[in-house]
């Protein structure tokens, strides 16, 4: 499959408004934990065999540790205890991974690539945003499984140094011509108007044809796990072996001509919000995921940016019985007066509880919940809404700047970028199937 640019999505603003008084709307509060699932419990303790090696990779070992705290991070995934079946039925994909997992780090440290705890935190940062955890949320819920932190940021730091790796592999190609970027832009115009897909991923590769089967059950598994709620990010950036499992298995927006035909053939017959079975296509399985249809090059969308200013209560708010701080505190927004500026001021004074930019540029249509989409679009820029009562404060919105822009130009930086993704995707597999024959690998049972 070629790979394009992956195109950031407008994030929806979770301004943290509940349930109040008429005024009040309701949304997520962004720092509440999710109630979709309970974190596994503790597992039992380790039997004594989990010191055992179980592979040997140029000199390298893997230990039984190793599979189980991998397995126990799945476990957690998908919202189940690391029951023995399920150890059983996914340790050889586990034990497969780790292995590749070897031999891309000794590839790492051969060439000396660096990786900064820095860029691990990040990475991790970047993934409780995309699910809806608060900072240190994945950490916790880790260990209240029995999973080390370590466990995943180890593969997490192998990924960022294979990606830099494969980057400088790639050297002078990593900048694409002039001539190459002009030929990306006329394609896409010549499919305005077509079909247009926004897609996630995750590819299994199958590096020895005798695995097939496995691995095959191994994806069907997690297709089981994804249509269960299991959220589509964690299970790439646990799993995939593509580019794009840092980015949550991303594609962006790609058309059917840019697909693997096996894949777009499944994609164009299925509705957003679905998740494919298991595709087999060269190299191994991939599972996608589609997330919205269009035309190419038409999607008018209107982007707008806001200011929130929250006046807290010092106590809960009992509507029939407001106190003296309360009433002081509705008095202060009622005289909050012009726009943006006026709004962030006031944010200022109330002392900052929460942010005066909420989420940056957003797209008004798909802003949530729908009440705060109407207030909003109501809205003329430069005017403070009026005081929206909820039962820990008060809130004040303005709208700062309101724009009709089509989302789905395609401007030469994009493109360049398409194809930098592209080439760095068919390297890398080119690099771990080359690492493979040369490797020797002793399996121990």
């Amino acid at each position: 499959m070629r790979r394009f640019t992956r195109l950031r999505p407008a994030l929806p603003v979770l301004l943290g408004l509940f349930m109040g008084l008429p005024l009040a709307l309701q949304a997520r509060d962004a720092h509440a934990q999710p109630t979709g699932r309970q974190a596994a419990p503790r597992p039992a303790a380790e039997p004594s065999n989990v010191n055992r090696i179980v592979a040997i990779v140029n000199g390298d070992v893997v230990t039984e540790a190793e599979v189980r705290s991998r397995a126990r991070l799945f476990a957690l995934n998908v919202g189940l205890q690391p029951a023995p079946d399920l150890v059983a039925r996914i340790r050889p994909q586990i034990l497969r991974q780790l292995i590749e997992e070897r031999l891309r780090l000794q590839d790492i440290q051969r060439r000396r690539i660096p990786v900064g705890d820095d860029e691990v935190a990040r990475a991790v940062n970047d993934i409780e945003s995309r699910n809806g955890l608060p900072p240190g949320g994945l950490r916790a819920q880790l260990r209240a499984a029995g999973v080390e932190p370590r466990v995943l940021y180890d593969q997490i730091r192998a990924q960022i140094g294979w990606a830099r790796l494969i980057r400088g592999m790639l050297g002078p190609q990593a900048e694409p011509s002039e001539e190459t970027v002009r030929e990306a832009l006329a394609a896409h115009a010549a499919r305005i108007g077509q079909p247009e897909y926004l897609l996630s991923e995750i590819f299994v590769p199958v590096e020895d044809p005798s695995s097939s089967a496995e691995t095959k059950r191994f994806v069907d598994d997690v297709i089981a796990r994804l249509r269960q709620g299991l959220p589509f990010p964690v299970a790439a950036t646990q799993f995939s072996q593509s580019q794009t499992a840092l980015q949550g298995g991303d594609l962006g927006w790609v058309n059917l001509e840019q697909l693997d035909p096996e894949v777009a053939s499944v994609v164009q017959r299925m509705p957003p919000g679905a998740i494919s079975n298991a595709v087999e296509v060269p190299g191994g399985y991939q599972i996608v995921s589609l997330r919205q249809k269009r035309e190419t090059g038409r999607e008018n969308a209107t982007m707008v940016t806001i200011r929130q200013a929250f006046l807290p209560f010092s106590s809960p708010l009992d509507p029939q019985n407001p106190t003296d701080q309360q009433r002081a505190q509705l008095t202060r927004a009622q005289a909050i007066r012009g726009g943006c500026d006026a709004v962030e001021a006031a944010n200022r004074a109330a002392g900052a509880v929460r942010p005066a930019d909420p989420g940056g540029e957003v797209r008004l249509e798909t802003l949530n919940p729908p009440p705060l989409r109407q207030l909003v679009a109501g809205l003329s820029p430069g005017r403070a809404s009026q005081p929206i009562v909820t039962p820990d404060g008060i809130l004040v919105i303005a709208v700062c700047s309101r724009e009709t822009r089509n989302l789905a130009s395609f401007t030469p930086e994009q493109a360049k970028q398409q194809i930098l993704r592209d080439r760095l995707e068919n390297l890398s597999r080119q690099q771990i199937r080359d690492l493979r024959r040369r490797a020797t690998i002793e399996m121990r049972g």
